[in-house]
C-alpha cells in the first residue's frame, strides 16, 4: 500500500480571509516503508504573511519572492500523490488549504479527499490517548520520536516526524526492551530513536523444520496430550 505522509504552511489559519499555502511537504511510504522518495516545494502565495503564521514556521515574504505560485506546481503535486493514502496531522486544516488552492486554480476540482483516503493522525491519537497532548511534539515525547531539530515548524520535517509517529503509533509494541525494562508509553523511560533498516539488506534466511525434527514436535505434542488427559489447552 502506498501513503503519503503530508503538511502544509500557510500565511495564515483561515481560507475564508484568503490565507495560502507557502510550503508543502511530503514523505512517501510503501507498505509501511520509508521509500527515501518525497516532495517538498515553497510557493510563492501572492500576498503577506500573517505575523503570527510567521513566528510558528519562520518563512518570510522574502524568502518566497523568487519560488513560484501554486498554479505552476500543481500538476507536480498531484502528480506525486496520486492516488495514494494521506497521512496528515490535523487533516481538516491541510486538506482545507490544498481545497481552497485547487478550486481557485480549477473551479469545481472538488475535495482531493475524492481520489485519496485520508489518515487524521490527531483523530487517531485523540481516540488512543484521550484527555491527553495530542500535539505532534507530545507525540514524539510519547513515542521517542526525536524532534531536537524542529525549532520551527517546517513541512517537510514534519512530515518526515510523522511518518514516525505514525508507524509506532499504529504498529504496536513501540520500543523492544531484552532487558526487561520496558519504555513508559509516555516516553519518560527507554526513548528510542527510530533506526532505519537499509533498503538493500540481505533478506534474513528463512529455516524451516526437517523431517526428523517434525517427528520429534509430534512425539511432544503426543507426550503432553497423554500425560494431561487431554486436558492441555495448548492441544485443544
Amino acid at each position: 500500500m502506498r501513503q503519503i505522509v503530508l503538511d502544509t504552511e500557510t500565511t495564515g489559519l483561515e481560507t475564508s480571509q484568503g490565507h495560502r499555502i507557502i510550503e508543502i511537504g511530503c514523505v512517501e511510504l510503501m507498505n509501511r516503508r520509508l521509500t527515501g522518495r518525497h516532495y517538498h516545494q515553497y510557493i510563492n502565495p501572492e500576498r503577506e504573511i500573517d505575523a503570527g503564521a510567521q513566528a510558528v514556521h519562520g518563512i518570510s515574504n522574502a524568502m518566497l519572492e523568487d519560488k513560484p505560485v501554486f498554479a505552476r506546481i500543481a500538476d507536480e503535486f498531484l502528480q506525486f500523490v496520486g492516488d495514494a493514502e494521506l497521512i496528515i496531522h490535523n487533516a481538516a486544516f491541510d486538506i482545507g488549504f490544498i481545497n481552497y488552492e485547487l478550486n481557485l486554480l480549477r473551479p469545481g476540482f472538488g475535495s482531493i479527499s475524492d481520489r485519496c483516503h485520508v489518515v487524521d493522525t490527531l483523530l487517531m491519537a485523540r481516540a488512543k490517548h484521550p484527555g491527553q497532548k495530542n500535539n505532534l511534539d507530545a507525540l514524539c515525547k510519547r513515542y521517542g520520536v526525536d524532534n531536537s531539530q524542529r525549532e520551527l515548524h517546517g513541512a517537510l520535517l514534519d512530515a518526515e516526524i510523522l511518518a514516525d509517529v505514525y508507524l509506532l503509533m499504529t504498529g504496536g509494541q513501540t520500543a523492544l526492551s531484552l532487558g526487561g525494562n520496558q519504555s513508559k508509553e509516555d516516553g519518560t523511560e527507554g526513548q528510542n530513536e527510530i533506526r532505519r533498516i537499509a533498503p538493500d539488506r540481505k533478506p534474513l534466511p528463512v529455516v524451516l523444520a526437517n523431517d526428523e525434527e517434525l517427528a520429534a514436535h509430534e512425539q511432544k505434542l503426543a507426550a503432553i496430550a497423554k500425560s494431561s488427559g487431554d486436558n492441555c489447552v495448548w492441544l485443544r
